[in-house]
C-alpha cells in the first residue's frame, strides 16, 4: 500500500510539473495565441485539481515536499513518511522535466538556457527582484498555500470541495508571484527544470527548497494553533 502511495505521488508530481512548466515553456508565448501569465497560472492550478480528484484518496495528493512537511508540522501527516513522499515527488518532477525537454527541444531555435520554466532571483527573476524579496515571497505564498490546504481538508470543511479550493489557491499564488520568482512554492517542481538548465538555476535552487519548506511548516503550525481539531491524516488510504 505504501508503494502505491509513493507511485501516486510520483505520477501526480509528474503531471503538475509537466502540465504547469509545459504551459510556460511551450504555450505561454506561442505567437498570436499564447496563453500568457494567466494561462500558466491556470495550468498549475488545474493540474492540482485534476490530480487531487484522481489520487487524493490514494496518497493525499501532496505533490510537493513543502506540503508534506507543512502537513506534518500541522499534525496531519506522519513524520516518518516525509522522506519517501519527498523522494517520490522529486522523481516525478525530474521525469516530467526530461519529457518536457524532449518535446520542447523538437522546436527550431529551442534554447534551454533561456530558463525552461526555472525559478530564480536577482538577474534571473522575471521582474529582476532581489534575493531577499524572492525569499520572502516564497515563504509567504507557501505559508498561505498550506494554511488553505489545512483548512480545505479539515473534517468540518465542505465535503468534496478541497481540490477546488487548493487548485484555485495555486492559481492565485501564480498570478501574484510569477513576475517575482516564476513561482515555485514547490521544491520538487523547481528541481526538475533546474537540472536541465544547470548553471545559475542549480546555484539558486537552494532558495526554492529552503523558503517553501519554511513557509509550509509555518502554514501548518499556524492553522494547527487556529483550529485544534484536526480530523484525519492527509495521506489517502490507510497503510496495510
Amino acid at each position: 500500500m505504501d508503494m502505491k502511495k509513493y507511485a501516486a505521488e510520483a505520477i501526480g508530481t509528474f503531471w503538475l510539473t509537466f502540465a504547469g512548466c509545459g504551459s510556460a515553456v511551450i504555450a505561454a508565448g506561442f505567437p498570436q495565441v499564447g496563453i500568457g501569465l494567466v494561462g500558466v497560472s491556470l495550468a498549475f492550478g488545474l493540474s492540482v485539481v485534476t490530480m487531487a480528484y484522481a489520487i487524493g484518496h490514494i496518497s493525499g495528493c501532496h505533490l510537493n515536499p513543502a506540503v508534506t512537511v507543512g502537513l506534518a508540522a500541522g499534525g496531519r501527516f506522519p513524520a516518518g513518511q516525509i522522506l519517501p513522499y519527498v523522494i517520490a515527488q522529486v522523481a516525478g518532477a525530474i521525469v516530467a522535466a526530461w519529457l518536457l525537454y524532449v518535446i520542447a527541444s523538437g522546436a527550431p531555435g529551442f534554447d534551454v538556457s533561456k530558463g525552461f520554466a526555472s525559478n530564480g532571483y536577482d538577474a534571473h527573476s522575471p521582474g529582476q527582484y532581489s534575493m531577499i524579496v524572492c525569499f520572502l515571497t516564497e515563504v509567504v505564498m507557501t505559508m498561505m498555500f498550506l494554511f488553505i490546504i489545512m483548512g480545505a481538508t479539515h473534517g468540518r470543511a465542505p465535503a468534496g470541495f478541497a481540490p477546488l479550493a487548493i487548485g484555485l489557491a495555486l492559481v492565485m499564488i501564480h498570478l501574484v508571484s510569477i513576475p517575482v520568482t516564476n513561482t515555485s512554492v514547490n521544491p520538487a517542481r523547481s528541481t526538475g527544470p533546474a537540472l536541465f538548465v544547470g548553471g545559475w538555476a542549480l546555484s539558486q535552487l537552494w532558495l526554492f527548497w529552503v523558503a517553501p519548506l519554511i513557509g509550509g511548516a509555518l502554514g501548518g503550525v499556524i492553522y494547527r494553533w487556529l483550529s485544534e481539531e484536526p480530523t484525519g491524516v492527509v495521506a489517502g488510504a490507510k497503510t496495510a
